[in-house]
């Protein structure tokens, strides 16, 4: 007798091992969060390595959001694509809590810019997740100040931007194209290069953002305010 899962009952049964997965680190990580608001660099001699372990813990917690974001994709009913109107302010001090004690704990800087009480229809859960990991990416490569910025642009588009004062991108991520595609980012390698899966999912979470005939697109760029690596993320 063939007792091997059929396609769907083992697609949801990896999405249900990688929610417990999420659920376990993310213990771990709120367990380091308070120990680093408690501590010092002066009274614990092991606060670098804690610091640093937030961040590996955040970047495993960002794959496994990503990927249960892209199983949502394919019209789960558990994991529905739910665009609601929603407060910039709302989804900003949602994104400041998750990264206030990583970048504390890094000795850096969050500049914001936005317009707290305008109002825009997206997926909460996404966006949160798609600017969360651009800021843990931010936070990796910049020299002291990570800068959200958020505006309306001229032709009406919802224009969410993560820059940093770092090096900037390598030319690998940016000789593929201004645009990051599906297409481009599926090309890129997971194993070798961190960035892919990141890409991908940020990608796709524009796609999925649609009004009439305009989807939403993610572009990178170096330069900004501060001339280093700029994440530019564009809804209609």
């Amino acid at each position: 007798m063939d007792d091997t899962p059929d396609a769907p009952e083992l697609s949801l049964f990896l999405a249900s091992t990688a929610h417990d997965m999420k659920n376990s680190i993310s213990v771990l990580s709120g367990t380091l969060e308070r120990l680093l608001v408690d501590a010092s660099p002066q009274t614990e001699s092991a606060y670098p390595q804690m610091a640093h372990m937030l961040y590996q813990t955040k970047r495993l917690n960002d794959n496994l959001m990503q990927l249960l974001a892209l199983y949502k994709q394919v019209g789960t009913p558990a994991y529905p694509f739910d665009v609601q109107p929603l407060e910039l302010g709302q989804l900003v001090d949602q994104v400041v809590a998750l990264e206030r004690v990583l970048l504390k704990s890094r000795g850096l800087k969050l500049e914001l810019d936005y317009d707290p009480d305008l109002v825009w229809h997206f997926d909460e859960d996404l966006i949160t997740g798609v600017l969360s990991h651009a800021i843990n990416n931010a936070i990796h490569y910049t020299c002291d100040t990570v800068r959200l910025a958020i505006r309306v642009t001229d032709d009406n588009w919802l224009e969410l931007r993560v820059e940093d004062n770092g090096p900037g991108y390598p030319p690998s991520l940016l000789k593929a194209g201004a645009i990051a595609t599906r297409d481009t980012a599926k090309g890129m390698n997971f194993l070798t290069n961190s960035a892919g899966l990141g890409l991908y999912f940020s990608s796709e979470v524009a796609r999925m953002h649609q009004h009439r005939e305009r989807r939403g697109t993610l572009r990178l760029e170096n330069g900004g305010r501060f001339g280093g690596g700029c994440f530019i993320l564009n809804l209609p």
